[in-house]
């Protein structure tokens, strides 16, 4: 898959330490162009003013989490088919066939590595891999 460095990406989580981690690892695997938000409702404000090609979220957030966000997501219109990862610590069943369900694109276990993460950026992208 070529990597696009000027890919808009949003990264929406709100611990702040979580989010420098994001960046250097989409620095590590290629992308440059990444905005964040510390929550869900930044997010929407961000996703309306700006043409984002991927969301990476985090599922446990305050007031609006993760899972509620792609929920809006998929809602608009305008952002239906944006490519959507979800990032939690855990990894029930039942959260993955949720998330799944709501149209999350993937979803991403932490901790991860960057090669990780840029194979699951190629599924929700819809690479085929090699």
């Amino acid at each position: 898959m070529s990597i696009d460095p000027n890919m808009c990406i949003l990264v929406v989580d709100d611990y702040s330490t979580m989010v420098r981690i994001m960046r250097k690892l989409l620095k590590q695997c290629g992308y440059e162009n990444v905005h964040e938000a510390s929550n869900g409702e930044e997010a929407l404000a961000k996703i309306k003013e700006n043409d984002y090609q991927l969301i990476i979220s985090d599922w446990n957030m305050e007031p609006m989490t993760g899972f509620d966000l792609l929920k809006v997501v998929r809602a608009t219109e305008r952002t239906a088919k944006l490519p959507f990862i979800l990032v939690t610590a855990e990894a029930k069943s039942e959260n993955v066939e949720a998330a799944k369900a709501a149209g999350a694109n993937c979803y991403l276990v932490k901790p991860f590595t960057a090669p990780l993460l840029k194979e699951r950026i190629g599924e929700a992208l819809g690479a085929v891999p090699a």
